[in-house]
């Protein structure tokens, strides 16, 4: 038997370990799972290529739980150690790095990765147990090995009588980590962390139905049948699947593979996904995954931090914001790269630039596919827009190489459901909706029954009106309007129509300019200035009397502000609401106020006719709403 010391400088190596980690202190299986995997893994080369004279078989890692003896044991029939290797790798190289870890992490070690980075993996056992052994027999024909540390850096190292190839790990469970003594807790680490790995997991038996058992179907004296109960088997119970889609080729999995492998991924989730995306590049990085596209919300919060990161079929972390753009962070699925320096901090990540690379492939294969389905299916694609929008916008947005090749299918559809690219819609409207200073003005409503009016009246001139009702479509707009050449947005309700799109031709006043005159003093003086700017204007004779209108510029950075950024910085989010009031002066109603002798008559009209305006725009509530049902009745009394 060889006793010894670990060569570390830092007596104190496992209370550090255990201090800074604890926040994580549950990735200590992941980290064991991970190196048996490996060295089952490398076994699997070696037989391959003819330099392991053992047969590989059909190996698997088995997770055994003893309750009574407080030990929790990882064992694999990988490559195995000799005394040599464990003296070399246990107690060397491992803590080569220990102290690089202390110095640069002894005040902020909480990253989930960080022990493996500096080949600690194995050490992170010390996190949960008060003493661990290791239990080994090498491929190669070597006595067996019994490695012994208590948490000091002393270590007890002597032969053993174990004769299976591969490596047994027992953790003796510390008080203060008894959770990891019980069936529940490990299952739930297993399924987090080791779903997907790529050597099958064994964690106890379960039963099942016999596949080679037939139940025979009996029948009574009165015709009545009895089925014999099925009869069940003991089998392993493997917690992985150690063959997921992402790892085959696209061309071996049918949609309903992908479907499956959803429902795999997601279990509680009951919806289809609308279409998926299979990553899978070599060059010049290592990248594998599946993306899907769930139906969306228009809470971008709710639907982030669901795509899970793995690392050689490992997970990682369901946070790939840096890795993943970030509009397509809204997606689910899964994106699988030994290239991405996980164990190292997300500062580093977002600057790493590899990590670069990966961010543009992604953003690139997603837009291709985009492209790919609106071509090979348009109706289908349509039919999913509303679904998919609030990521292609935002992707728009916030990636300029996403923004050009978008213009091939991102959709502008319009109040009657008609869906145009941004090119049919220019080639659609350029005729009629261009003004007198040959500027193409797209109209636009955000809701189609608040707006109603403003869209008929549009509709009734023969222009084509949008419904872009998405949170960000103002930020959206102002984008295009900056990109695209000599265009402009306007809501419908943002003006009358004939102010919206200027022609050449003007409609002459019935009012003459006295009339006119008189007409503003009367209604200045009912009509509260510090809510609307009034406007007399010259309209069509069958137009409404009163129109309340929101000036595009005020409104669209209010929003812009709402949805974060733009407005906030013309001050716009602290202005109180101003609206204009447009008087049509050549409507029959508002010759008659000016006609009309009395001034309580007066006053009774142009209230009457503000309210209405207020109720088509949903602005009149409470006790205004309550006088102005009041007055309604007494005027048809």
């Amino acid at each position: 038997m060889t006793k010894g010391n670990i060569n570390v400088s830092v007596e104190n190596i496992f209370p550090l370990i255990k201090k800074f980690l604890y926040s994580d202190h549950e990735i200590f299986l992941r980290e064991l799972i991970s190196n048996a995997t490996d060295a089952t893994l490398k076994l699997k080369h070696l037989t391959n290529v003819g330099d392991a004279k053992v047969e590989y078989g059909n190996p698997q890692i088995e997770i055994k739980i003893d309750k009574d003896g407080k030990k929790l044991h990882i064992i694999d029939q990988g490559l195995g150690m000799t005394a040599e290797e464990v003296e070399k790798y246990i107690n060397q190289v491992a803590f080569s790095g220990a102290e690089e870890f202390l110095d640069k992490y002894k005040d902020s070690a909480k990253d989930s990765g960080i022990i493996g980075h500096f080949g600690l993996g194995f050490y992170s056992a010390f996190m949960v147990a008060e003493k661990v052994e290791i239990i080994t027999k090498s491929h190669q024909d070597a006595p067996a090995a019994h490695w012994t540390c208590d948490g000091s850096p002393e270590f007890t190292l002597e032969a053993s009588d174990k004769t299976d190839r591969g490596t047994e790990i027992i953790l003796h469970i510390a008080e203060d980590s008894t959770e990891f003594l019980e069936e529940g807790r490990i299952t739930s680490l297993l399924e987090k962390y080791n779903k997907f790995m790529p050597i099958p997991i064994k964690f106890g038996t379960k039963e099942v139905n016999d596949p080679d058992f037939t139940p025979k179907t009996t029948k009574d004296e009165d015709g009545k049948e009895t089925t014999e109960p099925h009869k069940q088997i003991t089998v392993d119970n493997i917690i992985n699947n150690p063959n997921p889609a992402w790892t085959k080729q696209p061309a071996d999995l049918e949609d309903q593979n992908y479907k499956d492998f959803y429902r795999e991924l997601y279990p509680m989730q009951f919806e289809e996904p609308l279409f998926n995306i299979h990553l899978n590049v070599d060059y010049p990085f290592n990248l594998t995954g599946i993306l899907y596209f769930p139906k969306m919300s228009n809470d971008m919060q709710i639907q982030k931090d669901k795509i899970q990161l793995y690392q050689n079929q490992v997970f990682v972390t369901d946070n790939v914001e840096g890795i993943v753009p970030e509009f397509l962070t809204m997606l689910r699925g899964v994106i699988d790269s030994p290239d991405i320096p996980l164990n190292v901090s997300r500062s580093y990540l977002q600057a790493d630039g590899a990590v670069k690379k990966i961010s543009s492939y992604i953003t690139r294969k997603v837009a291709d596919k985009l492209k790919s389905l609106f071509n090979n299916s348009r109706e289908d694609f349509e039919a999913k827009w509303n679904d998919i929008k609030i990521v292609i916008e935002y992707g728009m947005l916030s990636e300029e190489k996403f923004f050009e090749k978008a213009d091939a299918f991102a959709l502008y559809p319009t109040v009657d459901g008609t869906y145009y690219t941004y090119e049919e819609l220019f080639n659609k409207i350029k005729a009629k909706q261009t003004d007198k200073d040959d500027k193409l003005v797209i109209l636009y409503a955000s809701d189609k029954d608040a707006q109603h009016s403003y869209i008929e009246s549009a509709k009734a001139k023969g222009y084509e009106v949008l419904l872009l009702d998405s949170p960000i479509i103002s930020h959206l707009i102002q984008k295009l309007e900056s990109t695209k050449e000599n265009i402009t947005f306007a809501r419908v309700d943002g003006d009358h129509i004939d102010n919206l799109i200027k022609k050449d031709e003007t409609t002459i006043s019935k009012l003459d300019e006295d009339q006119k005159k008189a007409l503003d003093e009367l209604l200045k003086e009912v009509i509260p200035a510090e809510k609307f700017m009034v406007q007399l204007e010259a309209m069509d004779s069958d137009a409404s009397p009163f129109i309340i209108t929101q000036p595009e510029f005020m409104r669209r950075m209010k929003e812009m502000q709402a949805t974060g950024g733009g407005g906030g910085m013309f001050g716009m989010g602290n202005m109180p609401e101003m609206y204009n009031l447009i008087v049509n002066t050549n409507s029959e109603l508002v010759g008659e106020i000016l006609g009309t002798k009395t001034k309580k008559k007066q006053e009774r009209l142009i209230n009457q006719s503000l309210d209405l305006a207020r109720l088509s725009q949903g602005l009149l509530k409470g006790e205004e709403l309550t006088n102005f049902i009041k007055r309604s009745y007494e005027m048809i009394k």
